[in-house]
C-alpha cells in the first residue's frame, strides 16, 4: 500500500490525487469516523488555510467528507499551521487540520492533522486514513458545498490574543521598527497585526496574497528580498515567515542573516542565564552546522542531534525533557509553551531577548561561528550501508579522526534519488573539499552506477 503521509503530513500538486477533491473528502469522513469510534461521540474539529487559490476548495472537500458523518466543524479561515494546533488545544476540539503546502509554490497543498496535544497525528491513525483512501472507488466524485460552515473570525482572534496576551504577556516593542515578510501566506494580516498591538513600528511586505504568489521570491526561502529592505528603512530588525508561518527567519539592521542555528544560539543562552535550559541541552537536526554544537559546548550545552525534521526533534525533545530544540530553516520548538513549531511565537521570544538585553539582534547573534561546508552528490546503483564497505568506512574513519574538534562528516543517502551525500564541514573550505572529493571517488569506485 502506498505511503501517502510523511512527516510533514500530505503533500502534492493540488487536483491530483491524493489532493483531489474526492480522496480530500475521504480523508475528513475517514478522520471523523475513526474519531467517532474512538470518544463514543461525535468528534469535533477546526479547520484552517494558507492563502493558495486551491485552499478554499480542498476545504469544501474535507467539509462534505467531515459534516457526512456528524461531526461539529469549525472554519478559522486562513490562519497559520501553529494557528490551528493551538485552537485545537485551546477550543479544545479533537482534532485540527490544516491545508497547506508550506514552503511550497501555490500549485502544490497539504493536509496536515494534529491531535489536541499540538502534536501531529499518531501513525496508526494515518495508516487507517490511508486504507480508506485506496479503498475508495477511483470512480467516486464528490459534490461540493459552495462553502463550509461559515468561518469564525473570532478563532483568528482567539490566537492573536494567545500570543500578544500570554507569550507576548509584558513585553514592549515601542523601540523597535521591525520589517515583516509575510510571504504573502497565511501569516499576512497576523504577523503585523501582533507586532503592532505590541507597540512597535511595522513596515510589512509581501502582506498581499493573491492565491498564486505565496512564497513566491519572498518570505524565508528568498531571504535577500528582507535583507534589502531592511536596509533600505533602516530598521532595527527583520523577520521572514514561510507560507503557513511555522518558521521564521530574522535579520539583523545590517541585513546580516540569524537563521535557525543563529537563533538556536541565542535562545540557548538567555535560557540558560535564567536557569531554564533543561539538561543543559538543546536538540537540532544532522543538517545544524558545526559551529553551533562547538559554540554551545562552549557554555556546557550539549547538542542532540536528530534526522532532519521537526517530528524528530519533537520526538527528542520530549524523550529527553529539553526544553529547546530546532532546525537551521527556522522551525523552532519551546515544548513549554507549544509542541508545534510557531514562527510568531519564535519571532516573539527572539524580541523578548533583545529587548531584555538592550543588545540589537547582531550582538545577540556572536560567539557562534559558522564553520565552511561543502555538499558532495554521487550518483550510485545500490545503498549498501557505509559500514559495510571497507574502502569507505576506513577512509570515513580517517577523515573523523582528522576533523576531530574542529568538523564533522555526514555521510548519508537520498531518499528519493539513487545519491549518496558526502557533507563535511570544517574551519578550511580548501581542506574539507579535498576531504569530500576524495570520499567520494571511493563511494563512485564501490557504490556507482558508472
Amino acid at each position: 500500500m502506498q505511503k501517502l503521509f510523511g512527516t510533514d503530513g500530505m503533500r502534492g500538486e493540488a487536483g491530483r490525487f491524493p489532493l483531489d477533491a474526492s480522496t480530500v473528502a475521504t480523508v475528513g469522513r475517514s478522520l471523523a469516523i475513526h474519531l467517532q469510534e474512538r470518544l463514543g461521540r461525535a468528534p469535533i474539529i477546526v479547520v484552517g488555510r494558507d492563502t493558495r487559490e486551491s485552499g478554499a476548495w480542498l476545504e469544501r472537500a474535507l467539509f462534505e467528507g467531515a459534516s457526512a458523518v456528524g461531526t461539529e466543524y469549525h472554519s478559522a479561515g486562513v490562519i497559520t499551521t501553529p494557528g490551528v494546533a493551538y485552537l485545537a488545544r485551546a477550543l479544545p476540539a479533537d482534532a485540527g487540520i490544516v491545508i497547506s503546502a508550506s514552503h511550497n509554490p501555490y500549485q502544490d497543498n497539504g493536509i496536515k492533522i494534529f491531535s489536541p496535544s499540538g502534536q501531529k497525528l499518531d501513525d496508526e491513525t494515518e495508516q487507517s486514513i490511508e486504507a480508506d483512501i485506496h479503498r475508495q472507488s477511483t470512480a467516486e466524485t464528490v459534490s461540493l458545498p459552495t462553502r463550509p460552515e461559515s468561518e469564525d473570525r473570532a478563532l483568528q482572534e482567539r490566537y492573536l490574543d494567545f500570543l500578544e496576551k500570554e507569550i507576548g504577556k509584558g513585553l514592549s516593542l515601542e523601540d523597535l521598527h521591525i520589517v515583516a515578510d509575510c510571504a504573502n501566506g497565511a501569516a499576512s494580516e497576523l504577523a503585523p497585526n501582533l507586532l503592532m498591538r505590541l507597540g512597535a513600528k511595522v513596515t510589512p511586505i509581501n502582506d498581499k496574497p493573491n492565491g498564486r504568489n505565496i512564497n513566491q521570491q519572498c518570505g524565508s526561502l528568498h531571504i535577500e528580498t528582507l535583507q534589502e529592505s531592511v536596509r533600505v528603512a533602516s530598521a532595527d530588525l527583520g523577520v521572514a515567515f514561510d507560507g503557513d508561518a511555522d518558521r521564521a527567519l530574522f535579520v539583523d539592521s545590517r541585513g546580516g542573516l540569524v537563521d535557525g542555528d543563529s537563533a538556536i544560539w541565542i535562545f540557548a543562552k538567555y535560557l540558560q542565564d535564567r536557569g531554564e535550559l533543561s539538561g543543559d541541552i538543546v536538540v537540532a537536526t544532522v543538517m545544524s552546522n558545526v559551529g553551533l554544537e562547538i559554540a554551545l559546548k562552549s557554555r556546557g550545552v550539549r547538542l542532540i542531534r536528530t534526522a532532519v525534521g521537526d517530528k524528530y526533534v519533537l520526538d527528542e525533545l520530549l524523550r529527553s525533557g529539553g526544553s529547546l530544540g530546532g532546525e537551521q530553516s527556522g522551525h523552532i520548538i519551546f515544548p513549554r509553551l507549544s509542541l508545534a513549531g510557531d514562527g510568531l511565537v519564535t519571532t516573539l521570544f527572539l524580541l523578548r531577548a533583545v529587548t531584555e538585553s538592550g543588545a540589537t539582534l547582531g550582538k545577540l547573534s556572536e560567539g557562534f561561528t559558522r564553520y565552511p561546508q561543502v555538499l558532495v552528490n554521487v550518483r550510485v546503483n545500490q545503498k549498501l550501508p557505509f559500514s559495510e564497505v571497507e574502502a569507505i568506512r576506513k577512509l570515513a574513519k580517517e577523515t573523523e579522526a582528522r576533523l576531530q574538534g574542529k568538523g564533522r562528516l555526514l555521510l548519508r543517502y537520498s531518499g528519493t534519488e539513487p545519491l549518496a551525500r558526502v557533507m563535511i564541514e570544517g574551519q578550511d573550505q580548501t581542506e574539507i573539499e579535498q576531504y569530500a572529493n576524495r570520499l567520494a571517488r571511493v563511494i563512485e569506485e564501490n557504490l556507482g552506477a558508472g
